[in-house]
């Protein structure tokens, strides 16, 4: 069983056990969550659920760890102009290892 969540402006895949990378969510390490709503549910085999009956399943995990990604550099340049700006962005991200899909 598997179900696809939306949280943070992003869909994930997730299964009992997966251990999944998501924006930064309120509550300290160890603490339980609820992943934002499901869109799709896929039960034994292939049944696939979908739409308010999907919406109706809950997503459960815990947090893991809070920490920040690599840094992404950032370069604009303007040829001609002599315009050339260089910034860094370091992500902040939380690590949630689900335990259980309710349905």
């Amino acid at each position: 069983m598997y179900a696809v969540v939306e949280t943070g402006g992003k869909q994930y895949r997730v299964a009992p056990g997966d251990s999944i990378h998501v924006e930064t969510l309120p509550g300290e390490v160890g603490s339980e969550v609820e992943l934002g709503r499901v869109v799709c549910l896929v039960k034994d085999g292939n049944q696939v659920v979908a739409g308010s009956e999907a919406a109706a399943a809950k997503v459960k995990g815990t947090i893991t760890e809070h920490g920040r990604g690599d840094k992404v550099i950032v370069f604009k340049f303007k040829r001609k102009k002599q315009y050339k700006r260089t910034i860094g962005h370091r992500q902040n991200y939380t690590r949630v290892k689900i335990s259980q899909i309710l349905s």
